[in-house]
């Protein structure tokens, strides 16, 4: 037989109220389990709300808010890391552009040369 106990504000009224229940041949309601809900609230800081149900429910709230942060973090992160292709594909494409400037420069400036050393070369060689 299992005994439903209410109450129970730590670990140790939960071990006290287990060896009293099996004193009397019984034990509690899912013992183990509300035991490590209880040393995990504990350790989050969280106080138990005395009953096995209300523990496991304020546990499973915990997780959910855990689990959504970390979603949160890993979609921040993710547009994060977007964002810096997105920098990098844009100074790229900037720096192609200048690249592509010079080029154009380049190219004109160098035509203008041998257009002149042409006509130079033809004036000369008349």
């Amino acid at each position: 037989m299992a005994l439903r106990i209410n109450g129970i504000e730590d670990e140790d009224d939960l071990r006290k109220a287990q060896a009293a229940a099996q004193a009397q041949g019984t034990s509690i309601t899912n013992y183990n389990e509300w035991a490590e809900i209880m040393k995990n609230l504990s350790e989050a800081g969280v106080e138990s709300t005395g009953s096995y149900a209300g523990d496991k429910a304020k546990m499973q709230e915990i997780q959910r808010t855990v689990e959504e942060f970390i979603q949160n973090a890993q979609i921040e992160q993710i547009a994060q890391q977007r964002q810096q292709e997105t920098q990098k594909v844009k100074e790229t494409s900037e720096s192609d552009s200048q690249q592509e400037i010079k080029a154009n420069v380049a190219n004109a400036t160098s035509s203008m040369i041998l257009a002149d050393y042409m006509k130079y070369y033809h004036l000369m060689s008349q």
